[in-house]
């Protein structure tokens, strides 16, 4: 037992060295050539071809997305006329952080002042037969005011609850949006952007945009909706920057989109007013995600050491199959591994 011991400790102080050998095996040596230029291959195609593995990426870079709309248009508003809608009309709100909403159509429910007036026989919870249907003091069940306990005719063939509110109540009737009336197909046709022809120009026809979006600018005008806006940004600046270019999709979010909006004033017998106006129209949610890449020594290296490593991994692998796959193994074993015995000194031989 002792004496296992110790030549287990003296085999600590070992010390073994590579030994080459040179081969004459045509398989395991096309083998070890294919695995060399396998890691060639990787590291020259996908590496650094592919990946750019010599550059430092910041997959995160801080981007501001700044958008303005142009344009000018007509519509002709039931007992008011034309109207004249420019950027300051149908763009709400004027400014939004990765977002803006374009305007497209609107029902105006104009001189409304605080008093009483029958509920709009739309609205479920206001529609009545009687007084005690109307319970003064509760509000009407999505509806525009508050009771007051009478219960009177709207109009020829409904009655409804009287409100306290804002009066009249909003006109829900939905008009026709002014895009479906004009016959000119060039209306809305005022901008360059093109992808393929010129990708650098930021300005885009919103008709286009709703379209690569699988919609219709007339279909969507009409009660509004969401498009989606996705730019992605991957830039080389180890190239010019006119090679920089991003690259735009467009997806339907939802088909209707609205909100409502008052302007108030007071008339010359200081009565107090507001013209209400339930705005339809497309919003624009835009995300922006890219990445951008520079060259860098540090990556570099560190491509260049992964690759050598994998050099040293195709030796050991043929080494493997060699010693101990090949019909042959028992004598390469032999042939590689020799202990090294040093030489007596001439004192012990002539002893």
């Amino acid at each position: 037992m002792a004496a296992a011991v110790g030549a287990a400790c003296r085999g600590l102080l070992d010390y073994k060295t590579a030994k080459f050998a040179l081969t004459r095996n045509r398989r395991v040596g096309l083998l070890h050539r294919l695995l060399q230029l396998g890691v060639l291959g990787y590291l020259l195609g996908w590496v650094f071809l592919v990946k750019k593995g010599y550059q430092e990426t910041d997959c995160a870079p801080h981007v501001s997305v700044i958008t303005k709309l142009k344009g000018i248009s007509v519509t002709e508003v039931k007992d008011a006329g034309n109207r004249l809608w420019d950027v300051a009309d149908y763009v709400k709100p004027p400014q939004g952080e990765n977002t803006f909403f374009l305007v497209t159509n609107f029902i105006a429910t104009t001189k409304q002042a605080q008093g009483t007036c029958p509920e709009s026989p739309s609205i479920l919870d206001g529609i009545c037969r009687e007084d005690a249907d109307c319970p003064m003091g509760y509000p009407v069940v999505h509806g525009n005011g508050i009771k007051t306990g009478k219960c009177v005719m709207f109009n020829t063939t409904h009655s409804t609850c009287e409100i306290y509110s804002w009066c009249p109540v909003e006109n829900d009737t939905l008009p026709r949006g002014n895009t479906l009336q004009t016959s000119d197909p060039a209306y809305f046709k005022s901008c360059t952007y093109d992808p393929f022809f010129n990708p650098s120009c930021p300005v885009f026809r919103i008709r286009d945009m709703v379209k690569a979006a699988g919609e219709t600018f007339e279909n969507l005008a009409l009660l509004g909706g969401s498009i989606g806006v996705s730019i992605k940004w991957d830039c080389d600046l180890d190239h010019p920057a006119a090679q920089c270019q991003p690259q735009y999709s467009f997806s339907l979010q939802d088909r209707n989109y609205n909100f409502r909006t008052a302007s108030y004033y007071w008339d010359p017998q200081k009565r107090h007013y507001r013209s209400l106006l339930k705005l339809y129209g497309i919003r624009f949610d835009i995300s922006v995600h890219g990445q951008a890449g520079k060259f860098s020594i540090i990556p570099t290296a560190i491509s260049f050491g992964t690759s050598i490593t994998l050099l040293g991994a195709a030796t050991v692998v043929c080494d493997l199959v060699l010693l101990y796959l090949d019909s042959k193994a028992d004598f390469y074993r032999k042939e590689k591994f020799e202990e090294a015995k040093p030489p007596k000194d001439k004192a012990e031989v002539t002893a």
